[in-house]
C-alpha cells in the first residue's frame, strides 16, 4: 500500500529484454540504498518489486501484462519516473490510499499555467471515469491528486502546486503524453457494492431512491 506522495524521481539507466519480462535498472540514489531485494516500490504508480540494488540504483523485472497495461512499455534509457516505497503502518497518510495497481492509461489533453500553479487535463478510460468524482482523489503516475474539475465525460482536471510540479515527473508532461491512472480505492468498492445491489453495472439516482436512499439531484443521503 502506498500514499501517492512521491519520494524521488529516478532515471532509467538501462533496459534489457528477458524471457517473458523486461528488466529495468533505475538510478535513484535518494532511496536505492534503503531498499532490499523483494521490497515493493511504485514506479509511476505501478507496484513493482526490487530484485537487486546498490547505493545508486535498483533493478526491477516487469512482466508482459504490466508492460501492456501501463506506460512501462514506453520506458527508455533516460526516462524519468516517479518513485515511492511502500507505506509504513503507524505513519502519517499524507495523500490517499494507493494500491499501486494501475487501472488504466490516460492521455494528457492540456497543460496550462494559472498564476503559481498548473492545471492538467487528461482523458480518462471508462474504468477510471466510473469511479472518479469531483474533489475526490486520483493517482496520476503515482502522484496523489485531487480532482479539480470534470469538464466533460471521460475528461478530468487536476491542479498541481509548484512543489509537486518540480519534484515529480508531472512537470515534464505535454499534450499527447500517456499517464498511469489509479482510481480512488474507496470509490471502487462503493461502485462494486452498488452494482451488486442493483444487479447492473451502474447505479442511477432513480435506482438508489428505489433502494431507500433519499436526497435531491445534488446529494444522496441514507434515511
Amino acid at each position: 500500500m502506498f500514499t501517492g506522495i512521491i519520494e524521488a524521481v529516478g532515471t532509467v539507466e538501462s533496459v534489457r529484454e528477458r524471457r517473458g519480462a523486461r528488466e529495468f535498472v533505475i538510478r535513484a540514489p535518494e532511496l536505492s540504498g534503503e531498499l532490499s531485494p523483494g521490497d515493493s516500490i511504485t514506479v509511476d504508480g505501478a507496484c513493482q518489486t526490487a530484485v537487486r540494488n546498490d547505493e545508486e540504483s535498483f533493478a526491477m523485472e516487469t512482466i508482459g501484462t504490466t508492460l501492456s497495461r501501463t506506460i512501462a512499455g514506453e520506458y527508455r534509457p533516460g526516462s524519468r519516473v516517479n518513485l515511492e516505497r511502500s507505506m509504513v503502518l503507524g505513519g502519517r497518510l499524507d495523500g490517499h490510499l494507493v494500491q499501486g495497481h494501475v487501472d488504466g492509461v490516460g492521455r494528457v489533453q492540456e497543460v496550462r499555467q494559472e498564476g503559481e500553479f498548473w492545471l492538467l487535463d487528461f482523458q480518462l478510460p471508462e474504468v477510471v471515469e466510473a469511479n472518479t468524482i469531483l474533489h475526490g482523489s486520483i493517482a496520476v503516475n503515482g502522484v496523489s491528486l485531487t480532482v479539480n474539475a470534470l469538464p466533460a465525460r471521460y475528461r478530468c482536471q487536476v491542479g498541481i502546486i509548484p512543489f509537486t510540479w518540480d519534484h515529480t515527473n508531472l512537470g515534464r508532461l505535454k499534450p499527447g503524453d500517456r499517464v498511469n491512472l489509479e482510481g480512488d480505492l474507496i470509490g471502487k468498492y462503493v461502485a462494486k457494492s452498488l452494482s451488486a445491489l442493483t444487479g447492473e453495472g451502474t447505479a442511477t439516482l432513480e435506482k438508489l431512491r428505489a433502494m431507500g436512499y433519499g436526497g435531491d439531484a445534488g446529494s444522496c443521503s441514507t434515511k
